[in-house]
């Protein structure tokens, strides 16, 4: 049953917790987005959106969840925060995000993309930018957003205070930037809508393999840029990657919760409008000299999304595309994903010789694909003995529970009664 004003009736402690629960995943950055116009101040407006969350669940308890929870956490957000605007001694102690006149900028659709690029603001270290975006924009835990840059949630916590701090001091307008200011913004921004996904794609910790919501949150603000920017070859690149590679969604775990490898999912299923959209996004991605990281990623991406089976993977191509997107991205999570391609070109061994050089360069001390990978070129190699300790390393890194399953499993392959000789 509904009341008058669209809400249902009261019910349970359980669902007004789920139905806050998945506010929190749909609506927190618009609720922020909105509060950010009242208070013109990051901490406020967060702890008033915080306290609003926390209202609801007492007033959805007694009065029933709203028919617009996203509407109602707003109000109720921006009540809290002009509550606290008018007790303050002075009004212009909490204006240093003011809007200011500016020159035209470009109209977008949604307070999102504008917490985007405030918090991928130049003055902004790159990984203070992605950090705080992750922490604003899409309401991803401290802990999680320090898993995904391999750092302790302390550092990654003092990090993002700092930069709401010097957003604060340089008097950083909320607004959206000009379109000369864009450029300066725009490698921010892409790198932090894909973290973002990354973060859905494979859930650091927790029960589940993914969180859909994040990726999906992802894909909105890619497309919102790709509206913004159309003839920018990086952002069709960023949106072809995230939709050939959301296209395997429905098959990357059995009904029972399992991870399922790429060779066992059921291709049939997977989402051939997304691939075909993303293979018209790279074409032009592509086209010119120089393509850039997120493109050469979605060639890399479509080339497993398009091949009929496994066994028709084409591993010289994405071999190719792996040397290219190194010289572009030098990443050593680009080397890491690149030595599977190697081994599957000139077999565990030689994949194994990659992993080892990175073992020895260090910097991926910590990331927990980094043995996975390992334990399963020893896997294939039929080094036992180094591959349950390989695993054994994965398993201790693994928050997710899904991986931890897979990789325990793996173990117990490498030390059960079968594997002895």
């Amino acid at each position: 049953m509904t009341s008058a004003n669209g809400a249902t009736s009261p019910g349970g402690t359980a669902s007004v917790r789920q139905a806050v629960a998945d506010a929190h995943r749909r609506e927190w950055a618009s609720v922020l987005a909105a509060t950010v116009r009242v208070t013109r101040d990051l901490d406020l407006a967060e702890e008033c959106v915080q306290d609003a969350y926390a209202e609801a669940l007492d007033s959805w308890t007694r009065q029933g969840i709203p028919s617009r929870p996203g509407a109602w956490l707003i109000t109720a957000a921006r009540h809290n925060a002009l509550d606290t605007l008018r007790r303050a001694s002075t009004l212009q102690s909490k204006l240093h995000l003011l809007v200011e006149p500016v020159a035209p900028s470009p109209a977008v659709p949604d307070d999102r993309l504008r917490l985007v690029f405030l918090c991928c603001h130049p003055a902004l270290a790159i990984e203070a930018q992605v950090a705080l975006t992750l922490r604003l924009v899409c309401g991803v835990t401290t802990q999680d957003i320090a898993k995904a840059f391999l750092v302790s949630e302390p550092t990654m916590a003092a990090r993002i205070t700092r930069a709401k701090k010097k957003i604060a001091m340089a008097g950083i307008p909320f607004r959206m930037p000009s379109p000369n200011e864009l450029p300066d913004r725009l490698d921010a921004a892409l790198n932090t809508i894909h973290l973002l996904f990354t973060t859905g794609h494979t859930a650091p910790a927790g029960a589940v393999l993914t969180r859909n919501d994040l990726a999906e949150q992802a894909l909105d603000l890619a497309r919102m840029l790709r509206g913004l920017l159309p003839d920018e070859r990086e952002v069709r690149g960023l949106l072809a990657l995230l939709l050939a590679t959301h296209a395997r969604r429905a098959t990357r775990t059995a009904p029972d919760g399992r991870l399922l490898l790429l060779e066992e999912q059921d291709r049939s299923a997977w989402d051939r409008q997304a691939i075909a959209e993303a293979h018209d996004l790279i074409l032009g991605a592509l086209r010119g000299p120089g393509p850039g990281r997120f493109a050469l990623q979605a060639a890399i991406a479509a080339l497993h999304a398009t091949a009929p089976t496994w066994d028709d993977t084409d591993w010289d191509q994405i071999l190719v595309l792996y040397d290219e997107l190194l010289k572009a991205w030098p990443s050593p999570v680009v080397a890491l994903n690149r030595a599977v391609a190697v081994a599957m070109v000139s077999g565990p061994a030689a994949g194994l010789a990659e992993i080892e050089i990175l073992e020895r360069d260090r910097r991926l001390t910590g990331y927990r694909y980094l043995p996975a990978i390992k334990a399963d070129l020893l896997r294939r190699l039929d080094r036992k003995a180094d591959a349950a300790a390989a695993y054994e390393q994965a398993i201790a890194l693994a928050d997710n529970e899904a991986e931890r399953a897979f990789l325990t499993g793996r173990l117990a392959e490498m030390t059960g009664p079968e594997s002895c000789e």
